[in-house]
């Protein structure tokens, strides 16, 4: 026979596993069974093959004309198990950037990956670009094309920024999924991003979904952060979050050379 819990009343203002009762010493049936359903969709999305041409055809839909790119990890099973391999471009990726790149560089480079959740990539950042490219388009930025890139981590994002001479580099990217939230995506950005810059000069906009932080909210999150970098001329530890005293329209100064 399962026994109520008294935290019952809790559930509703939390997607958190709490007060879920129990049948004798052990926990109830349906609760073991949602578990064992989220562990598993958990599992699915980090080993879901990515279809970046799918993404693609998505992205120019809305006006965008993305560039496909691989890491150096070949397949998804390396890239879980090497790391390394994500942070790095492949070869025949870093030609097509250096092909690409321009003096002066752009404003900003976006590139978007699956991570660790090619659900949240393909769920994700169609909607957020969608809210973001025309609040940095209004403002003046001057974009690189849109890149896809395969099997990436963050870190690969400085690699891409380096060689277009970037002011900002940004990576949407599939995050670990938690047994609630398998289709989470993060956005990170640096300042002036070159190999070698580590996790202290990135600042993190996650949770993106429509049970976290909704697409169009970390638009606006996002678009006030990169504006606030571009104009401080920093990014990291050294960039704060309070960014409500920005306007939404706000337009800053051209990046400093």
């Amino acid at each position: 026979m399962e026994t109520p819990d008294s935290w019952t009343r809790l559930r509703d203002f939390t997607a958190a596993r709490i007060a879920l009762g129990r049948a004798g010493g052990s926990q109830p049936t349906g609760p073991l069974l949602d578990f064992r359903l989220a562990h598993a969709r958990a599992r699915d999305a980090v080993l879901a093959v990515f279809e970046p041409q799918e993404l693609a055809g998505t992205l120019r839909e809305m006006g965008c004309d993305p560039v496909v790119l691989d890491s150096c990890a070949p397949d998804r099973a390396t890239y879980l198990q090497r790391p390394d391999f994500g942070r790095r471009l492949s070869n025949d990726a870093r030609e097509t950037l250096s092909a690409l790149a321009r003096q002066p560089g752009p404003d900003l480079v976006i590139m978007v990956s699956d991570g660790l959740s090619s659900l949240a990539a393909m769920e994700q950042s169609t909607p957020l670009l969608q809210a973001l490219l025309p609040r940095l388009e209004a403002d003046g930025w001057r974009l690189a094309p849109l890149f896809i890139v395969r099997h990436a981590r963050v870190a690969i994002q400085d690699e891409v920024g380096g060689i277009l001479s970037a002011g900002l580099s940004l990576i949407l990217l599939g995050e670990r999924p938690g047994l609630g939230s398998p289709d989470s995506l993060g956005a990170y950005f640096t300042h002036r991003p070159m190999p070698g810059k580590t996790d202290a000069a990135r600042n993190c906009v996650s949770n993106i979904r429509a049970q976290g932080l909704p697409p169009e909210m970390a638009a606006r999150k996002l678009h006030a952060l990169l504006t606030a970098s571009r104009r401080q001329g920093l990014s990291g530890v050294g960039l704060k979050d309070d960014v409500s005293f920005l306007p939404d329209s706000a337009s800053p100064p051209p990046l400093a050379g």
